[in-house]
């Protein structure tokens, strides 16, 4: 028998529901939370719909909610939001997908919305919410990696698995998952979009990565800039070359001639037999005097 394809989410949150085909149910009066099928569709109020704390997404920009808030005024809620029953309540339901569409609808003044209704497990919620959001561009960076990496520590997924799952790469899972090992004041840049993911991912095992952040802020790097700065701190400093230890007659001569003219003399032989002896003055009287005693 051949077994079963494994559901891959990446294709879209359309396709995706249809993953739960409605399926024919008796006429009943019984009350929204009974006999829920997968897929069922209707209007519920807003009041007994609330967000899922495991949401990835957890900024909303003010403006774009003002937005959103003015065409469902005008327009209506014209995509449902998705929810699952809540267990052990009643006529109540959690977001699955569409907490934007959720918070406009209040600030729009609505009452009742339409929403879709899936019977899935808290895995399967947290993979609805990513690829929803993850293909309408909704999350950032750092929202994206903390629900991967939610998939991976809670559900067991390894890296490909979870590619495969989305519908991204291993490699793009992994360079996203790679962010969460930064400082938190770079992680803040790039919640807030002062840096962008490629920036992130050039400064990460950076020892100073926060430093070198806030230059790329500061002079407006592009991300291969940024790449050549982290290059550039990579590289060893050039060592110092040792100072010369100085024998003892070396040492006689000077400190007999810093107390005949008063000034401290610094005497440096190289190995030919030449070299050159330094006079350091503090002022041009203590100049003007030693011209004085070199001219007899």
């Amino acid at each position: 028998m051949t077994p079963e394809p494994k559901r891959r989410l990446g294709r879209g949150l359309d396709a995706l529901l249809g993953d739960y085909a409605p399926k024919p149910q008796p006429e009943s009066t019984a009350g929204p939370a009974s006999g829920v099928a997968a897929n069922d569709r209707k209007t519920v109020p807003l009041a007994f719909i609330h967000p899922n704390p495991r949401n990835p997404r957890t900024t909303f920009a003010q403006a774009d909610l003002d937005d959103l808030a003015v065409s469902i005024q005008a327009h209506g809620l014209v995509q449902p939001i998705v929810v699952r029953p809540v267990d052990g309540q009643p006529d109540y339901y959690e977001i699955i997908a569409g907490e934007r569409r959720w918070r406009a609808a209040q600030k729009a003044g609505l009452h009742d919305v339409p929403v879709t209704i899936l019977d899935v497990s808290d895995q399967e919620a947290l993979e609805l919410a990513i690829v929803e959001n993850v293909q309408r561009a909704d999350l950032n960076p750092v929202e994206e990696a903390l629900g991967y990496n939610a998939l991976i520590e809670e559900f067991g997924y390894t890296q490909a698995d979870l590619g495969a799952k989305i519908g991204k790469s291993r490699v793009h899972v992994t360079n996203t998952l790679r962010l969460l090992s930064l400082p938190d004041s770079v992680i803040d840049h790039v919640r807030s979009g002062a840096l962008s993911a490629g920036h992130a991912r050039a400064l990460v095992n950076m020892p100073d990565a926060g430093t070198l952040a806030g230059q790329v802020i500061e002079k407006n790097l592009s991300v291969r800039d940024t790449e050549k700065l982290v290059r550039a701190a990579q590289r060893p400093a050039p060592a110092k070359a040792p100072t010369p230890v100085k024998d003892a007659n070396t040492r006689a001569l000077e400190q007999e001639l810093e107390g005949r003219l008063g000034l401290k003399l610094d005497t440096r032989h190289r190995p030919d037999g030449k070299g050159e002896m330094r006079i350091a003055y503090r002022s041009l009287e203590q100049l003007d005097a030693l011209c004085h005693k070199l001219r007899g």
